[in-house]
């Protein structure tokens, strides 16, 4: 059947409705519809404000987000807590009393506290004197290219509501996340690959406690469906059913396309539904990465130089130096958004051997992505971000021995760092007390939404302003609460007036 034959039964088929059976099936749409002419505009569906270009001139164009998930230790990375040693084992329940922090269920029964200091060592690094632990050596070499906040919160306490938080901006399901704001309000640097891009990296450590996750995470949520994250995967096919099947070559596939479109607009111009519009753009966007994600995944030209740089695992398909070089390379093509998934970092128990894989699985190629952008001139516009969801507690949980403990949630203060993109290196900014457990600095505290915040400025977006509508009501990535941008650590803000 050809497509002039195609579309005539298409006709037929939609054409072939008594008058009963249209009333009996449109009944609740041509009510729907007559409630919307009544209606102000406004009041509507789901209506953008983006127009695909910055509010003012963007630090950055492009951002990596490091995403550590089950939250990273604090005490054994970042947070130097020297004195802990002299509190070996003591009870800290009192404290905790009186400070009114909520437990989790994990150590709520727990009838002692006690305090267990970091099995590491630390050290200062960098014309800052930064402190950061021997687990990070790479890490401490490049300190003065980095901003470490040792002062973040949240209130989330359990991994599935602070990463929702962390990456969409609400503890509720359903919202869009940052990778799909910045799409949506920025619009593609490049027409051949998806705008927001998802890498996942297994972690080294077969042990390791490993946090369940899902595409919540890098969903567009409310907005249109072409903003979502998109998943490349490291073995195998990077983009699953991207290949044509045998016998069918170029020319047939832009056919079929020409044809699916067509079928696609004629249906969109009857019915109105963006998503369907977006259906058409996808379709089109896969025919492009046919060509595209081939060349972006072939790793052979890569000198030798690079491949030292990120370390010895970035040979290695789906490590986490892999996907931290593939990071770059699609930070080069004009991706806006590249987000690195490595989970394995939620240490309930056997810290020690956790939290030692774990760092060194990202600590070189942190490092290398970090020194690999400057020299190519990228890190001046690329913001990379790296941590996670919140933090650890002082006290173990479980039994604590010399060389062994274990660490509870923690969502009053956290550590992450920044770089690039007009972020003051060399730069630590907020403070904690003994327990890294209060921030101790009220006028460096760092909400997650203040953070959110910040990413949008650094991309040329004012936070007060982006907005999408939706069911009626503005929808936000930094929400309702008060948010801010963190100017003490930039070079310079559009946002010091506010």
């Amino acid at each position: 059947m050809n497509q002039t034959d195609l579309r005539k039964t298409l006709d037929l088929h939609n054409n072939a409705l008594t008058r009963r059976q249209f009333f009996r099936k449109h009944a609740m749409g041509l009510g729907a519809a007559a409630l919307g002419s009544m209606l102000p505009q406004e009041l509507m569906g789901a209506i953008g404000k983006a127009t695909g270009k910055a509010q003012f001139t963007p630090a950055a164009k492009r951002v990596i987000y490091i995403s550590l998930i089950g939250a990273q230790s604090q005490l054994e990375t970042f947070d130097y807590k020297p004195n802990l040693q002299k509190e070996f084992k003591k009870d800290i329940k009192s404290f905790l009393e009186d400070s009114g922090q909520r437990l989790t269920g994990m150590t709520a029964g727990q009838t002692k506290f006690p305090v267990a200091p970091a099995f590491t060592s630390f050290k200062q690094h960098g014309e800052s004197g930064a402190w950061v632990s021997d687990l990070l050596p790479y890490t401490g070499k490049m300190v003065d290219d980095i901003c470490i906040i040792k002062s973040m919160h949240t209130e989330a306490i359990n991994h599935e509501p602070a990463n929702q938080l962390i990456y969409t901006g609400s503890m509720q399901a359903g919202k869009a996340s940052i990778g799909s704001w910045l799409s949506y309000g920025l619009g593609s640097l490049n027409n051949d690959l998806p705008t927001f891009c998802v890498l996942h990296a297994k972690h080294s450590n077969p042990k390791a406690n490993v946090q369940a996750i899902s595409n919540r995470l890098w969903s567009s949520g409310f907005l249109p469906g072409k903003h979502a994250g998109v998943n490349l995967r490291s073995i195998g096919d990077p983009v699953l059913y991207l290949k044509d099947a045998p016998g069918i070559d170029r020319d047939l596939r832009r056919s079929m396309l020409d044809g699916l479109s067509a079928l696609n607009q004629q249906t969109l111009n009857q019915v109105g539904d963006p998503e369907i519009q977006t259906r058409i753009q996808q379709y089109e966007m896969a025919y492009r990465m046919q060509m595209s994600v081939p060349e972006l995944t072939d790793l052979s030209q890569e000198s030798e130089a690079t491949y030292q740089l990120y370390g010895p695992d970035a040979k290695k398909p789906g490590t986490f130096a892999y996907t931290a070089l593939m990071a770059r390379r699609l930070a080069e093509r004009g991706v806006r958004f590249t987000q690195i998934f490595h989970r394995g970092w939620d240490q309930h128990g056997n810290l020690p051997r956790d939290i030692s894989s774990q760092c060194k699985d990202i600590d070189q190629a942190c490092y290398g992505l970090i020194q690999d952008l400057k020299q190519r001139g990228l890190l001046e516009d690329t913001l990379v971000i790296c941590g996670g969801e919140f933090g650890r507690t002082v006290y173990s949980q479980g039994t604590l021995t010399e060389s062994n403990y274990g660490r509870d949630h923690h969502p009053r203060a956290f550590s992450l760092w920044l770089a690039g993109a007009g972020v003051k290196g060399g730069t630590v900014y907020g403070d904690t007390d003994e327990y890294s457990f209060n921030i101790t600095t009220p006028d460096q505290k760092v909400h997650v939404r203040d953070l959110h915040a910040t990413i949008l400025e650094r991309c040329g977006l004012d936070f007060h302003k982006f907005g999408y509508l939706y069911q009626g009501l503005e929808q936000k990535l930094t929400g309702v609460e008060p948010a801010k941008v963190v100017t003490d650590i930039l070079n310079s803000s559009h946002m010091m007036k506010h």
